[in-house]
């Protein structure tokens, strides 16, 4: 008898592209070497002294420059970020009080932060299905939501998993096609199940003539279903800018991206979203309340199952008040801590690599992975992975022994990213974010070594976002912030950097 080994498919080939400029220095670091050596030799000409008037600021500039971590922040950056969390902590910006007895206009309880500003509408698709817009002023962004309930890879072939692999990056990379898109993002919601929906289907359903053994039996399952299980939720959000010297009213990109709706929704049922439906205005400040106050989620699924809505508003979605500190953000019933990805799996991985980080976690409130997705256009990608190219065979062939190999490993891979973009495949940056919310601070040393055991399994190392917990937890909702568009610094800036 003859046994056939059984080929699961793997994946991988991301890699981050090169930084252009001298080793860590970066192009900034770069024009500063040249123009530094510049000024040093005419300044020798005068004497070695102004030589070394001139070299020593120049070496003092360039060596904060050349020092990074391992996620690529330099020290200035570093300083800027300790900075801005000073001045925000001088100013009172890292408390936050609303509701009728603060001093804020209206007297209503709005999402504080990144969401303070932000306005929530609502249309119709061509099915007359209701989603939500939300509106970001600042950026003149708007946000849809989509709700999708994954089929999940129990007892699924491996051929099928690989089957809806290829068709989720063949949405992404449709996403570079999309007008107007500014970035795209996948939340993953995980939490302990209340057992009230069961509970709501379950006994009103007992026949007062049922058995007492068959009563006792479904009255146990009831009560002990929340210790067994978990409740799941995902979200995809689009983020879609206004395009550039266009003036488009929002009732305009309100009836754009109805039309839209309907391919996007085919195209992420395809690729094992199973039913997908885009989410009501409701729908958004619901998900936004149970982050922001974790205690009302049984209330909250209550009054769904009741009366089929809350009847929730935008305005009324936010904290009572929060408190954001160097580790952690309290906010109402819950205290959160979020991570920040700085390496994904090296080498090839299964489809499975991330099931562990998506499964709900013990001892937590709640949890969020958020994938975050920025598509390139199709020029742009093709100038990006013929400079990695180039960039790869430079050091493939400059380097010695074990540098060498890594180098040539390198090179392997960034010629098959440039094969597979000149084919018709898409580029796309992405990211990874984790918040996890306990009832209480002390339960948070507990959260993290819990955390650590996840990120490990999954093969990714991540960092907490220390001084920035408040802006990382709204990035982690299904909001639509990408963080690249909040920055004072211009993305292209930041990477010359």
């Amino acid at each position: 008898m003859s046994t056939e080994a059984v080929t699961h498919p793997t994946y991988g080939n991301w890699r981050r592209p090169r930084r252009p400029g001298l080793g860590p220095l970066g192009l900034v670091g770069t024009f500063g070497v040249f123009g530094g050596l510049v000024v040093t030799l005419l300044a020798s000409l005068i004497s070695l002294y102004a030589a070394l008037i001139v070299a020593v600021p120049v070496v003092v500039f360039l060596v904060p420059l050349a020092i990074r971590t391992q996620d690529g922040r330099n020290v200035y950056q570093l300083i800027a970020l300790r900075v801005g969390w000073w001045r925000r902590k001088a100013k009172g910006a890292h408390l936050y009080v609303s509701g009728p007895l603060s001093a804020r206009p209206g007297g209503r309880f709005r999402p504080p932060g990144l969401l303070n500003k932000v306005t929530a509408t609502e249309g119709r698709d061509a099915y007359d299905r209701p989603f939500g817009v939300l509106h970001h002023p600042a950026r003149n962004l708007y946000t849809i939501v989509l709700g999708c309930d994954p089929d999940g890879g129990a007892l699924v072939d491996p051929d099928q998993v690989d089957v809806w692999v290829a068709l989720w990056g063949e949405w992404l990379a449709r996403l570079a096609h999309e007008p107007g898109l500014h970035g795209a993002s996948l939340i993953v919601e995980t939490a302990p199940d209340p057992g009230t929906r069961l509970a709501h289907e379950v006994l009103p359903r007992i026949h007062p003539d049922a058995p007492a053994a068959a009563r006792a039996v479904m009255e146990e399952v009831v009560e002990r279903y929340p210790t067994a299980s978990s409740e799941m939720h995902t979200y995809v959000t689009l983020t879609y800018g206004v395009p550039a010297g266009q003036k488009r009213k929002p009732d305009d990109m309100i009836s754009d991206l109805a039309i839209r709706l309907p391919g996007l929704l085919g195209g992420l049922s395809s690729a094992g979203g199973g039913s997908a439906y885009p989410l009501s205005a409701e729908r958004i400040a619901e998900v936004v309340r149970v982050a922001y106050d974790p205690a009302v989620a049984a209330d909250v699924l209550d009054a769904r199952a009741r009366y089929g809505g809350t009847g929730l508003e935008w305005d009324d979605a936010g904290p009572a008040a929060t408190v954001e500190t160097v580790n952690s953000y309290q906010h109402d019933s819950g205290v959160s801590r979020t991570w920040l990805l700085t390496l994904a799996p090296r080498g090839t991985v299964r489809s499975s690599v991330l099931k562990g980080m998506l499964e709900a976690a013990p001892g937590t409130r709640r949890k969020r992975v958020a994938l975050v997705y920025r598509p390139i256009d199709p020029a742009t990608s093709a100038r990006i992975v013929e400079a990695d190219r180039r960039s790869a065979q430079f050091m493939a062939t400059s380097g010695r022994g074990m540098v060498q190999a890594r180098a040539a490993s390198e090179m392997r891979a960034a010629e098959q990213t440039a094969a597979e973009e000149a084919s018709g495949a898409g580029l796309v940056e992405f990211s990874l974010m984790l918040t996890v919310t306990v009832d209480s601070a002390a339960e948070l040393a507990d959260a993290g070594v819990v955390i650590r055991n996840l990120t490990a399994a999954s093969r990714v190392l991540m960092r907490p976002a220390d001084r920035m917990q408040a802006a990382a937890f709204t990035c982690t909702l299904p909001t639509g912030i990408l963080p690249w568009e909040q920055t004072l610094i211009p993305h292209e800036l930041q990477e010359a950097l």
